[in-house]
């Protein structure tokens, strides 16, 4: 019961390509930001959209499967936890961020389902 405390599941786009690097350490971590929408009618009827942008840290295996498999615009789904930190910029002044710490994905969409078959991935 303890993992439902911070538990976050997002499906959406990709804005971009994940950015993957290497440690010194030699684990790989990637960083990319995922666009959900929220589509309802306002009180006039008219239809309307709204994007709410997450940054997600996605680390291991994860990153380099979403390096291999996936571009921008690219739909997945992600399972992870919320992580708040907090860094001095270059100016000295405080920064805070929010980002989705990702344990699981799945990849998602038409073009996902070919390159799971041309791959045979697992997932």
């Amino acid at each position: 019961m303890n993992a439902l405390r911070n538990k976050v599941q997002l499906i959406g786009h990709l804005g971009a390509k994940i950015e993957v690097k290497t440690l010194e350490s030699g684990k790989v971590v990637g960083n990319v930001n995922l666009a959900t929408n929220e589509v309802y009618k306002n009180q006039k009827g008219e239809k309307v959209t709204e994007t709410t942008w997450h940054r997600l840290v996605i680390w291991g295996k994860n990153a380099e499967v979403l390096d291999k498999y996936t571009d921008k615009g690219s739909e997945i789904a992600v399972e992870g936890k919320i992580s708040n930190r907090d860094y001095t910029d270059k100016d000295g002044v405080k920064r805070f961020i929010t980002e989705i710490v990702v344990n699981e994905i799945l990849l998602m969409g038409e073009k996902t389902a070919k390159m799971k078959e041309e791959a045979d991935l697992p997932f």
